[in-house]
C-alpha cells in the first residue's frame, strides 16, 4: 500500500505537469506583484516592521487561528471549513512531490491510510463549507454581502478543484479494486457508484485522464486568476494583518511631513501610505465593518467597506497612470464625498470586526484633516472649534467658570497648580460646564472627600484635551490644547490622574507626550472606584437593589479594554445587571464620538443614542441604564425624551448610584 503517482499515464507526463504547474504560479506571483508593487509606488513610505515577532504571533493567530473570523459563528465556521480544508487539501501536493522524489517511499503502509483518509474527510468538510457558503449568498442573501461576479467564480472554481481530487481517485479505484478502498470514503464512494453502473476498466480509465486533466487545468486557472479576483486575500489578508497597527488603539498618527516639512493633509492616492492602500486591497468585502457602523445603521452617507473599496478603486484605476508621471486626480470630494468623511463617530466598531485588520478610521481622520486644512466644515462645527482656541472649551464659556461647580461643596477641593495633591482630577468640559451634568460633578467630589482621597483640581487652568477635537482632524489645535494642558500638568505635583470622561481619558493616556505624564497612571473614575472598594477604602452604607443595565463607552471599552472595572462597581453596589445583546467590545455607540457632538445631525433614520435606549428598553426588568460618560448622559437622557420611554428607562451615571449608596 503506496501513494500511486500519476496513476494511468506515461511517466513523461509528470514532467509536463509539473512544468504547467511551475509556470502558471510563476504568472500568478508576477501579476501579484504588479499588482502589489503600486502600494509603495502610488502610497507614501510607512515603517511597519517593527516588532517582527509580535507581528507574526497576530498572523498566526488571526490568519490561521481565524479568532476574529469566529467572532460571528455561522459565516466564522462555515469560513474555516473552507479555508483549513482547502489548506489541508493543498499541503497534499507538496507531501506527495516529498514521497515521490525527496523521501521516497514515505507514504506506505498505515501512513499512506491515514494520509488518504485525512485527504477525503478534508473534500467533504470543505463541501459542508461550500454549502454553507453558497446557500448565504444565494439564499440568505444578507445585504452587507458584496455580490459580484469574482467571489461567484472563486467558489465555484474551488469547488471543481475540489470535487474533481476524489473523481479521479473514484476512478482509480474502480479499476485496481482494492480492499483498503474504504479508508478513502469519498472515492470509494464514487468507485461502487462507478462498478454498479456496468462501467468497463476502460471507460473507468479515460474518465480518470479527463478528469485529472480539468483538475490540473483548473488549478492552473485558479493560480492564474487569483491576483485579480477575490482569491487574492490568501495572500493579502496575511499582509495586513502582519503590518497592522502594534500602537494602542486610541493613538492617532500624526500628521505626515514632505521631505522639505510640509504638512501632508491625504486628499489624494499618492497622500496615502502603502499601508492605507494594502488595507483596499486586503479588503474582503465581507461588510461585517458596514454591519457594525452606528452610522451606516443610522443612514448617514458613511459605509466604512464602501471607503475602503473606493480606495482600491481609485488604486486599480489611477495607479499605473501615476506611476507613468500623470498626476493622481483628487480622491477625497470625488471618490469620498465630504460628508461621508464626517459621518464618522470614530467608535472604531469597524476597526474591531474587520477580520482582515484594516483600519477604516485612521484613514477617514487624516481625510478630514484636509477638509479642515480647507476650511470644509459645517457651521456649528466651525463655532465650537472656534471656541476651543479662544476659550479652551466648546462652550464658549470663561475660563473661570469652569470651577465653577466646586462653590456648591462644603469641603473646599485643592488647586493642584499651587500644592501637591496625590491625585489630579481632570474634569473636562462637559463635566464643567454642562448644567445638566454639574450635579454629577458635584457627587464625584463628594464620594472622593468621602474615601478620604488627596485630590486636586487645575480649575481655570484646564482646557479642553483635545480627544474630539483631533479626530475632527483639527490636528493644529490639538497640538496647542496638548501643549496648555502640558504647562498647566507641569506645575502638578501628583502621582496619578482620574477623569470621569473616557475621551479626555483615551487621549491622556495614549496621545499626550510621555514626558507630561512621567509614566504616572490615567485613570478612569470607574477604575479608581474599583480599586477603592476593593482596597476597602470605599464602602457602602446600603445595597442598592436595582435591576441595571450598562453601556460600555466606546474609548473606555473598545479603545481602551475596560470593561470589568465598571461592572464590579455595580456589583459591589448590589445591582443585578442585565447586559444588553451588544455590549463589552461589540457595544453600540452612542453617536457623539469624532466630533459628532459638535456638528449638524443632518438626516438620520434614527439615531444612534435612540437605538441604544431602545435596546436598553427592551430589557425585562431593567429600569436604569448606567452610563460612565458625561456625553453619554447628555446624549441618551435626549434619546430617552425623543423615543418617548421617560416611564420606562432611566439613564444615570455610575457615580450617581455610587453616591447614593454612601
Amino acid at each position: 500500500m503506496n501513494r500511486p503517482d500519476f496513476w494511468g499515464f506515461p511517466h513523461w507526463i509528470s514532467f509536463i505537469v509539473y512544468v504547467v504547474m511551475s509556470l502558471s504560479g510563476l504568472v500568478m506571483l508576477y501579476l501579484f506583484y504588479q499588482r502589489a508593487s503600486l502600494w509603495w509606488k502610488v502610497g507614501r513610505n510607512q515603517v511597519r516592521w517593527d516588532h517582527p515577532w509580535q507581528r507574526l504571533w497576530r498572523v498566526i493567530q488571526h490568519a490561521f487561528i481565524q479568532l476574529r473570523i469566529l467572532r460571528q459563528r455561522y459565516p466564522g465556521l462555515m469560513h474555516i471549513m473552507i479555508a483549513w480544508s482547502f489548506f489541508i487539501l493543498f499541503l497534499g501536493t507538496p507531501i506527495g512531490v516529498l514521497n515521490a522524489y525527496i523521501f521516497p517511499g514515505f507514504l506506505e503502509g498505515t501512513i499512506f491510510l491515514v494520509f488518504k483518509l485525512i485527504m477525503d474527510l478534508a473534500a467533504i468538510v470543505y463541501l459542508i463549507g461550500a454549502g454553507m457558503a453558497a446557500y448565504r449568498r444565494y439564499i440568505q442573501k444578507p445585504e452587507r454581502l458584496t455580490q459580484a461576479p469574482t467571489f461567484n467564480f472563486t467558489l465555484a472554481i474551488l469547488t471543481f478543484i475540489v470535487l474533481t481530487g476524489p473523481f479521479i481517485e473514484g476512478t482509480r479505484l474502480a479499476v485496481i479494486k482494492p480492499d483498503y478502498g474504504w479508508w478513502m470514503p469519498f472515492g470509494w464512494v464514487i468507485a461502487q457508484i462507478w462498478i454498479g453502473a456496468g462501467s468497463s476498466e476502460q471507460a473507468a480509465l479515460t474518465w480518470h485522464t479527463i478528469f485529472y486533466i480539468l483538475h490540473a487545468g483548473a488549478v492552473c486557472a485558479a493560480f492564474i486568476t487569483l491576483p485579480a479576483g477575490s482569491l487574492r486575500h490568501v495572500f493579502t489578508t496575511p499582509l495586513n494583518m502582519f503590518f497592522s497597527n502594534l500602537e494602542p488603539a486610541g493613538k492617532l498618527p500624526k500628521v505626515a511631513q514632505t521631505a522639505d516639512g510640509k504638512s501632508i493633509y491625504p486628499s489624494r492616492l499618492t497622500d496615502l501610505t502603502w499601508k492605507q492602500l494594502l488595507d483596499g486591497d486586503a479588503c474582503t468585502e465581507c461588510g461585517r465593518c458596514q454591519d457594525a457602523c452606528p452610522a451606516y445603521a443610522a443612514g448617514t452617507p458613511l459605509n466604512p467597506k464602501q471607503v475602503i473599496l473606493n480606495i482600491r478603486n481609485a488604486t486599480q484605476r489611477d495607479g499605473w497612470l501615476i506611476v507613468k508621471g500623470k498626476e493622481a486626480p483628487a480622491l477625497v470630494g470625488e471618490d469620498i464625498k465630504a460628508e461621508v468623511l464626517w459621518s464618522c463617530t470614530t467608535c472604531a466598531a469597524c476597526i474591531q470586526e474587520c477580520p482582515v485588520w484594516v483600519e477604516h478610521v485612521p484613514t477617514i481622520v487624516q481625510m478630514r484633516r484636509y477638509l479642515v486644512n480647507e476650511g470644509k466644515v459645517d457651521s456649528m462645527l466651525q463655532a465650537a472649534l472656534d471656541n476651543l482656541s479662544r476659550y479652551g472649551n466648546s462652550f464658549g464659556q470663561s475660563q473661570r467658570n469652569r470651577p465653577k461647580w466646586t462653590k456648591e461643596l462644603e469641603t473646599e477641593i485643592k488647586d493642584a497648580t499651587k500644592e501637591p495633591v496625590e491625585y489630579l482630577w481632570f474634569v473636562g468640559d462637559y463635566a464643567s460646564y454642562n448644567p445638566m451634568l454639574t450635579e454629577i460633578t458635584v457627587q464625584t467630589a463628594k464620594v472622593l472627600q468621602h474615601a478620604g482621597i488627596d485630590f486636586g483640581i487645575l480649575g481655570r487652568d484646564e482646557n479642553n484635551a483635545g480627544n474630539d477635537v483631533r479626530r475632527v482632524g483639527e490636528e493644529g489645535l490639538f497640538e496647542f490644547l496638548v501643549e496648555k494642558n502640558s504647562e498647566a500638568l507641569g506645575k502638578c505635583e501628583f502621582k496619578a490622574i482620574i477623569t470621569t470622561d473616557p475621551h479626555t481619558y483615551n487621549t491622556l493616556k495614549n496621545e499626550y507626550p510621555a514626558e507630561v505624564l512621567a509614566g504616572r497612571p490615567v485613570l478612569h473614575i470607574s477604575e479608581f472606584l474599583d480599586q477603592l472598594i476593593t482596597s476597602g477604602k470605599l464602602k457602602f452604607s446600603k445595597k442598592l437593589d436595582y435591576t441595571v443595565t450598562y453601556h460600555d463607552p466606546c474609548y473606555l471599552g473598545r479603545y481602551n479594554g475596560v470593561y470589568d472595572a465598571p461592572r464590579r462597581v455595580l456589583q459591589a453596589l448590589g445591582c443585578r445587571l442585565i447586559e444588553m445583546t451588544d455590549h463589552g467590545s461589540r457595544a453600540l455607540c452612542c453617536g457623539a464620538g469624532g466630533g459628532r457632538i459638535w456638528m449638524e445631525e443632518g438626516e438620520m433614520k434614527e439615531r444612534p443614542s435612540e437605538r441604544r435606549v431602545r435596546d436598553a428598553a427592551g430589557l425585562e426588568g431593567v429600569g436604569i441604564m448606567v452610563v460612565t460618560c458625561p456625553k453619554d448622559v447628555t446624549m441618551f437622557q435626549d434619546a430617552v425624551k425623543t423615543t418617548g420611554l421617560e416611564q420606562k428607562l432611566v439613564v444615570k451615571d455610575l457615580l450617581q448610584l455610587v453616591y447614593e449608596a454612601l
